[in-house]
């Protein structure tokens, strides 16, 4: 919950300019605006090849639910990717795997890419319950799905103790999860779809450690949160991949 309009146009067209000077040819750029923004923001990228994702989306298709906002209103205005299960939404709005499992469901009926985050909390990682959690995050809320429509989905690992704190898991920590999420999609799905899942790293990822973590076999990229803030840092992040 960032930026007035004006400031976050601002910032969509530092990066644009930013994106003609990296080498990211290779790289699947896609941001995530508040609700509000999202139309002129993707009005701000149709010149790029910059994808526009939704921060949420709801469970519901349509109705008495004011204050929700469909994936198909999501679709309408151009983006293409939709944020589901997210850290602060589970911690702070409550959110369930049943209503993340209807969100996923609402994202793919409206062809959303949904990028579905699990991770652990700091609690759970000491006692190292945090495989078990995560087995249960993707059981839970994904494992309904068809081969056929997993195959269309992005996972994000969200370390909580590692967001907003400045803490940051290891490369080799991030790479352990990372691994073991890409065991649990085989055991699910099958190989080939395990290893084409693109599957994220989202605990404070900054131009400091980009590389060293992006370098990780099952890393396939960031989930970039404070510092995609800042058009330079968001850019940086980018080259490193």
């Amino acid at each position: 919950m960032n930026t007035t309009l004006n400031e976050a146009l601002d910032l969509a067209a530092e990066v644009a300019e930013g994106l003609g000077q990296v080498e990211s040819s290779n790289v699947t750029v896609v941001v995530a605006p508040p609700f509000p923004f999202l139309k002129p923001v993707v009005d701000a990228f149709k010149s790029t090849n910059v994808a526009v994702a939704s921060q949420n989306c709801s469970n519901e298709l349509s109705g008495a639910f004011t204050g929700e906002v469909a994936a198909p209103m999501l679709a309408s205005v151009g983006a293409s990717y939709a944020i589901i299960g997210h850290s602060e939404r589970r911690a702070i709005f409550g959110e369930t795997h049943l209503e993340l499992a209807q969100k996923v469901d609402q994202a793919l009926a409206a062809g959303l890419t949904p990028v579905f985050c699990v991770g652990e909390q700091l609690e759970q990682r000491k006692s190292g319950d945090y495989y078990a959690v995560i087995a249960q995050q993707l059981a839970d809320s994904l494992y309904h799905l068809s081969p056929e429509s997993f195959d269309k989905l992005v996972i994000a690992y969200e370390p909580v103790w590692a967001i907003g704190t400045g803490e940051t898991a290891s490369p080799e920590q991030a790479q352990e999860v990372h691994q073991f999420i890409r065991k649990q999609l085989e055991e699910q799905y099958g190989s080939e779809i395990a290893s084409n899942t693109s599957i994220l790293y989202g605990g404070s990822c900054k131009p400091s450690n980009a590389e060293e973590l992006f370098s990780q076999t099952d890393v396939d990229g960031g989930l970039i949160g404070g510092a995609s803030l800042k058009a330079a840092d968001f850019l940086a992040i980018i080259q490193a991949f």
